[in-house]
């Protein structure tokens, strides 16, 4: 029997990224995220997978990105005792997003028990905190570069992809066949991270395509964000700003501190990151040196430029604060989380703005308020939208069209076959095109739940 893989998620959608691969009895997941957004995309991570958790031998992930890692506690909950693989800054960075995740999730729940808001009594969370805690023992740390057996005989070598912390690209090489996932990568100028590896010889590729039919401005987050922020602290508004906590809301606080030291934003403009999750990330940046582009000072002006907002006390407080201030908040979507309480407050007064720090997912609040809304469902009621809504081009961590091709490009051999994943159709399919015709690669966007060879 062949090498196959079955696409659980990340196919035709930007999220939820799981791939099953099978031989010979055995079953390795890359991957484990959950899927955001849209209702019916989210509906899935309430749906049994295909195969019992317990038949799964081992996990290995690109990145702790909830898209890729956040279904893990659930996994473990029902019956995953298996190890799970990932870079050094993957795992702390795990330590960090997971049991957030599952708290957000017990908060939500209790809130909408509370209020009413929901079809299902009591509503629950898909895991606790808890549920989060319990999987972390099973992480095991990898260095980058080093080759290990997951399974035996099954052979793995993690590559940098750039991105955040510790994302990395997995080649697998299995019963002779080399399959590469490229994980999320990053940009070649991504002002924090280093540009991704060159990718390994490989069989068989699965490529991301998160911005399969765009490309970057040419202007850098520093320009464009600071054009916003001058208008906003003219006019004494209070900007919110959806950030992840990981990645995003890094290269906003380094690109504050840079317009605050060269003086093109007040030096004295209040800036708060209120979100305890951002906050530990943005601190273990100090202890990753030779992991990112940062030297000592940068790193320094970078987690010094904003007061960082730890307690719900301090968070609430903040409404009681006037403007002109900038409240950077996760999640980056508006999807849940602190930032909702802060949008729902400011969203309604005109000398406000609210800045989208990047792609906005179909379905999710941040595209609502991308699309021009005049309102915005927020805690089961309609919120008015009259701040205004500025929505950055270039703060994205995603390498786009042109960069992904050139990847691809750089790769030593012609693979078999390419797997557009992780992106919207239109995105995948325009990607998938121009492989084809760009390439003269054969490239395919597989279906949700689709068997395909490898």
């Amino acid at each position: 029997m062949g090498v196959n893989i079955t696409f659980l998620g990340g196919a035709n959608t930007v999220t939820g990224s799981k791939y099953l691969i099978r031989h010979d009895g055995h079953s390795l997941l890359i991957d484990c995220g959950l899927f955001q957004g849209y209702k019916q995309l989210r509906l899935r991570n309430w749906t049994p997978l295909p195969i019992a958790p317990d038949a799964v031998d081992a996990v290995i992930l690109t990145h702790a990105h909830l898209d890729h890692s956040g279904y893990l506690p659930l996994l473990v909950k029902e019956g995953f005792s298996g190890p799970i693989y990932a870079s050094a800054g993957t795992q702390a960075l795990c330590k960090i997003l997971l049991p957030d995740s599952g708290h957000i999730q017990e908060e939500d729940a209790a809130f909408a028990n509370r209020h009413g808001l929901s079809k299902h009594a009591p509503a629950l969370p898909l895991y606790s905190r808890q549920d989060a805690l319990d999987c972390l023992p099973r992480i095991r740390a990898i260095h980058i570069g080093t080759t290990f057996q997951p399974i035996p005989e099954w052979r793995v070598t993690l590559s940098g992809a750039g991105h955040i912390l510790g994302a990395s690209s997995v080649l697998l090489e299995v019963a002779g066949r080399r399959i590469l996932f490229s994980g999320d990568l990053g940009r070649p100028d991504d002002s924090i991270m280093f540009p991704p590896d060159k990718p390994p010889a490989a069989d068989t590729v699965l490529i991301e395509s998160t911005y399969g039919d765009r490309q970057h401005p040419l202007e850098n987050l520093a320009a464009e964000l600071g054009v916003a922020l001058q208008r906003l602290a003219a006019r004494g508004g209070v900007a919110v700003v959806p950030v992840f906590a990981v990645g995003r809301a890094q290269a906003v606080l380094h690109a504050i501190a840079q317009l605050k030291a060269s003086g093109r934003i007040p030096h004295a403009l209040p800036i708060f990151l209120d979100s305890p999750m951002a906050v530990h990330t943005t601190h273990l940046f100090e202890g990753h040196h030779g992991e990112h582009r940062l030297d000592a000072h940068e790193t320094r002006a970078m987690t010094h430029c904003a007061t960082m907002i730890n307690s719900t006390d301090e968070s609430k407080a903040l409404a009681s604060r006037h403007g002109p201030m900038v409240i950077l908040s996760a999640s980056g979507m508006a999807t849940g989380g602190r930032v909702l309480h802060h949008l729902e407050h400011h969203c309604g007064n005109h000398r406000n703005m609210v800045i989208l720090t990047g792609y906005q997912a179909p379905g999710t609040r941040g595209a609502t308020l991308a699309s021009g809304a005049k309102s915005v469902r927020i805690h089961g009621r309609d919120v008015e939208v009259n701040a205004e809504i500025v929505q950055l081009q270039s703060a994205s961590a995603h390498a786009d069209a042109n960069q992904l091709l050139q990847w691809l490009r750089s790769m030593p051999n012609r693979p078999d076959q390419i797997y557009v994943v992780h992106g919207d159709l239109s995105a995948s399919d325009a990607l998938r095109g121009r492989i084809e015709h760009d390439l003269g690669w054969r490239a395919m966007v597989p279906e949700h739940g689709s068997t395909w060879p490898c």
